[in-house]
């Protein structure tokens, strides 16, 4: 039976996982990531916590989850969010290099997006996008059942879509977009709380909290219009940690959704949480493996 490892690197954890192919987890592992968390550092720490899981080297192949852009192939992580001297650099080289096994390497909401599509509540849908809500705003994009990437691999950051051309600026070099209205960044600078006091808030009944997720309903709506008029999807799953609060503002950017776009390019569409949590990367980095070993049978 085909084993993978899917690792999903972020700033602060590197989850690690080894999959059957029918997506059951037989081991996993979190370690904390390495500070400073250089690229020789970060490499050293996946290889010993691959040997952890993998200690009778059933793996046939690695997937990882990365926090910025891969480029199209899969080999190099161009940029590393939140990780110190990360440039161009070719982890899926080192990763060979050190274990031995056929790797590939994806940006970690096109994990999350492959993963939800896989074991999540994308698993129903050839055609679906993914929004995750977090410190920023992650997107991936799900067409025929496949990820879409785009001529470079950067395809799908439906986070940076603008809002409004005269809003906050953004990291990317925009100004207004939907990142800067919906992440969790943006929730901080608006209301000066955190989304899970605001959740609680909602929960008993607070007006002020209320409101604010009525408003932050409303603005996801419209920020989702332009994807669903071009990619004309079955679904939007919504992940990452605001989406906790989903019960307090998806009325909302449904409404907004349905007031703003043709019925003609909403036929039947479905607002889904995400099923996998914090696990989706790590799903998805999985899947991204089992095709790199689907690929290399078939050549």
């Amino acid at each position: 039976m085909n084993q993978v490892i899917g690792i999903d690197l972020g700033g602060t954890a590197i989850k690690l996982g080894r999959f059957n192919q029918d997506g059951n987890c037989l081991q996993s592992l979190t370690i904390p990531t390495p500070n400073p968390a250089t690229p020789a550092a970060v490499l050293d720490a996946m290889v010993d916590a691959i040997a952890q899981i993998d200690p009778h080297k059933n793996a046939r192949a690695i997937g990882v989850g990365t926090p910025g852009p891969a480029d199209a192939a899969g080999r190099i992580a161009i940029v590393g969010i939140n990780l110190d001297g990360w440039h161009n650099i070719p982890l899926a080289d080192w990763l060979e290099a050190k274990t031995g096994l056929p790797t590939i390497i994806a940006n970690d909401a096109n994990c999350a997006g492959l993963g939800e599509a896989w074991l999540g509540a994308g698993r129903r849908f050839r055609n679906f996008i993914l929004l995750t809500l977090g410190t920023g705003v992650g997107g991936a994009i799900i067409l025929d059942g496949k990820l879409f990437v785009g001529h470079q691999g950067a395809a799908g950051e439906l986070g940076l879509v603008t809002l409004n051309p005269d809003g906050p600026p953004c990291n990317s070099g925009n100004q207004g977009s939907l990142e800067q209205y919906v992440s969790v960044v943006a929730i901080r600078r608006r209301t000066g709380m955190e989304p899970e006091e605001l959740g609680k808030l909602a929960k008993a009944g607070d007006p002020f909290a209320l409101e604010f997720w009525r408003n932050y309903g409303r603005d996801l709506g419209i920020g989702l219009t332009s994807s669903i008029y071009i990619l004309a999807p079955e679904a939007v799953v919504i992940g990452g940690g605001v989406s906790a609060s989903a019960e307090f503002f998806f009325p909302y950017a449904i409404a907004e959704i349905e007031r703003r776009v043709l019925p003609s390019s909403r036929a039947r569409l479905q607002l889904l949480p995400a099923d996998l949590g914090n696990s989706a990367g790590m799903v998805g980095a999985a899947k991204l493996a089992q095709q790199v070993i689907g690929n290399n049978a078939s050549c």
